[in-house]
């Protein structure tokens, strides 16, 4: 039998098997199709088990609130935050996957609450109130943790640490930081990632304050392997911290960035969290 010959109920059943941009793709087919596609059957399966927690979690009254489930869908691709506005829930919107970023708030910062180590503040280009910034440390260790349940099963998924740095920041790239990602009790990624890209002018000045300190702690870094820090469409940076399979059991995922061997000064560092999402 011919798909279109088939009742719109039994084409929006199987549409809703495949995924947010199948479905789009298949809108294009025909007129009939295209109304099976804007069916609820179709976006509530795109939608997380759990939405109805998340939309109360951002402070949203209730579903009602939305005309469709794919208005509801299309909502939470564009992000919004939850939990008092310390995390950000989206669903990718080619595969309707779960992605969320942590707050620095969310994280945990070794000597976040001593103001003369770190500073809280606000940032206008910052989706959350606060972001965390850096004056000067020599033991540099950030943590993050999310539980498996939440994000989307059978995905292999990516953490990023988000941050950037100011006119001021020193001492992030003569030791690269030590990344890794933990499942349960297993670690299953590891790394390493300088914290900084430098110009050129830059460089040269530190190498002058620091060329003994770098030949001391030459044998330690091999440079090769070794993660850079690359833009994001927000206008904020990021490093991979590491990568990991959710599969269906319910653990938990801790992600850290360290960097406790060189012993140097650090700061300008600004921390706006840590996001986690499907890997391509």
């Amino acid at each position: 039998m011919e798909m279109n010959k088939l009742p719109e109920g039994c084409v929006s059943t199987i549409i809703s098997l495949t995924s947010p941009a199948d479905a789009c793709r298949s809108s294009l087919v025909s007129s009939s199709f295209r109304s099976a596609v804007e069916s609820d059957v179709v976006w509530e399966r795109f939608l997380p088990s759990d939405y109805q927690d998340t939309i109360s979690r951002s402070g949203e009254n209730n579903v009602k609130n939305f005309s469709s489930k794919k208005e509801l869908f299309l909502h939470f691709c564009n992000a919004v935050l939850i939990d008092g506005g310390e995390k950000s829930f989206r669903l990718e919107k080619s595969s309707g996957k779960n992605c969320f970023i942590l707050s620095a708030r969310e994280l945990s910062i070794t000597w976040s609450d001593n103001p003369e180590f770190w500073i809280w503040k606000s940032s206008p280009d910052s989706r959350f109130a606060q972001v965390a910034e850096l004056k000067s440390v020599s033991k540099l260790e950030i943590e993050g943790k999310i539980r498996t349940q939440k994000l989307s099963p059978n995905t292999r998924y990516g953490a990023y640490l988000i941050m950037k740095t100011n006119s001021g920041a020193y001492g992030l790239d003569l030791v690269p930081a030590e990344t890794s990602v933990e499942v349960g009790s297993q670690s299953v990624s590891s790394n390493k990632a300088y914290l900084t890209n430098q110009d050129a002018k830059k460089q040269q000045m530190e190498c002058l304050f620091y060329s003994n300190r770098r030949q001391m702690l030459k044998p330690r870094v091999l440079d090769s392997g070794i993660n850079g820090v690359t833009e994001r469409k927000d206008g904020w940076m990021e490093i991979e911290v590491g990568e990991f399979f959710n599969g269906e059991s319910d653990e938990m995922v801790k992600m850290s960035v360290r960097e406790i061997k060189g012993y140097q000064l650090k700061g300008g560092l600004v921390i706006e969290g840590i996001e986690v999402r499907p890997k391509k």
